[in-house]
Order: C-alpha cells, then sequence, then structure tokens
C-alpha cells in the first residue's frame, strides 16, 4: 500500500506489479493493493522514494500470518510481524514471549532437562527476523506521523501482539487492515 496520484501498478519501483489489483482507494491517494502472485514485488524503500510518502507492504502467508515491511522517506525501513503464534510456527522459532513467570526475570525452568542436558543455549525467536512489536509499534507510529497521522502506540502494539481468532474464522488479512486502520490510513 502507498500513497501516490497515480496507479500504484504504473509506478517504475515496482518492476513486478503486473498483475497487481487495486483493492481499496482510501482518503489522501492512499491505496491498497493485491499482488497474487509470488516473488518481489519491489522494495518498499524505492516505492517511498518515487512517491515521497511512506509505503507499506503486507506479505500473507496462508491467511496465517503476514509480513510488514514498511519504509518512509524519513524514517526509513522496519519489518514486523502479524500473528505471531502462527509465524514463529512458520519458521520453527519461538516466539520469545516466554521469558519465565511475569516481571520475575526467573527462568521458567531449571537450567538441565530430565536427561541433564543443558537447555541454555538460545534458541532462535522471531526477533532474529523481525522488530519486537513494542520496537515495532515505536517504528509504525513515527512512519504514520510521516503520513501525516497522529496515532497512539497502544492501539498498534496491541494489533501487533493479537492473534487470530481462527476458531471463529479470523484471517490474518482482517490484522493488516486492522494494523493500517490504528495506523490512519485506511479505515475499517
Amino acid at each position: 500500500m502507498g500513497r501516490a496520484e497515480r496507479p500504484l501498478a504504473e509506478l517504475r519501483t515496482l518492476p513486478n506489479a503486473e498483475g497487481m489489483v487495486l483493492r481499496v482507494s482510501a482518503p489522501d491517494g492512499w491505496q491498497v493493493w493485491e499482488y497474487p502472485g509470488e516473488g518481489d514485488v519491489g522494495k518498499m524503500s524505492a516505492l517511498a522514494g518515487e512517491t515521497g510518502a511512506p509505503a507499506l507492504f503486507g506479505y500473507v502467508m496462508d491467511s496465517a500470518s503476514v509480513v510488514v515491511e514498511a519504509a518512509g522517506p524519513e524514517s526509513g525501513v522496519w519489518t514486523a510481524c502479524l500473528a505471531r503464534t502462527a509465524m514463529a510456527a512458520h519458521l520453527g522459532v519461538d516466539t520469545g514471549d516466554d521469558d519465565g513467570p511475569a516481571g520475575s526475570g526467573e527462568e521458567a525452568d531449571d537450567a538441565d532437562d530430565a536427561d541433564g542436558v543443558d537447555d541454555t543455549e538460545e534458541r532462535p525467536v522471531l526477533e532474529d527476523y523481525f522488530l519486537h512489536p513494542r520496537d515495532a509499534a515505536e517504528r509504525a507510529v513515527a512512519w504514520a506521523a510521516e503520513a501525516g497521522q497522529v496515532v497512539a502506540a497502544q492501539p498498534v502494539l496491541d494489533v501487533l501482539f493479537a492473534d487470530p481468532d481462527s476458531g471463529a474464522g479470523e484471517l490474518a488479512e482482517n490484522l493488516f487492515f486492522r494494523l493500517l486502520d490504528r495506523l490512519g490510513v485506511v479505515p475499517l
């Protein structure tokens, strides 16, 4: 998604945009496009540079999770994910959200498991790939400010920590549009 006077699919910074479909036009020239193929559409930093406005890409993975790449001409590039539990399962890593009892600073388990094997070796976590939600929320607020919006960090943080309710049939796409709403660019 981005903001431009022309359709985003026509911009030179999205060289692989063939097949993109406009899904939503929002106030102030914001456009949400869907790219039904696989592969790289283009870099959000290049899109932000060409349009002079922030840009944001959401790669939806089987309606279970979303990779978010965002960039602003001034605020730079940042990445995050939506539906952390599903993303962690997809990548085969921990969410990093279980650091022991809340606020205690203590480990939840002994360092040795039942076999006497030392479990203190660090395992990969989502933050090895994406910003932690608190850091992503901070960057998202700056991104929104660059887009001319004043947003609070907590509603953005809530979306970044949320998981879709698969029992109710909620899709990760819903979280993506909720994020756009919280950023003030595409209202629900």
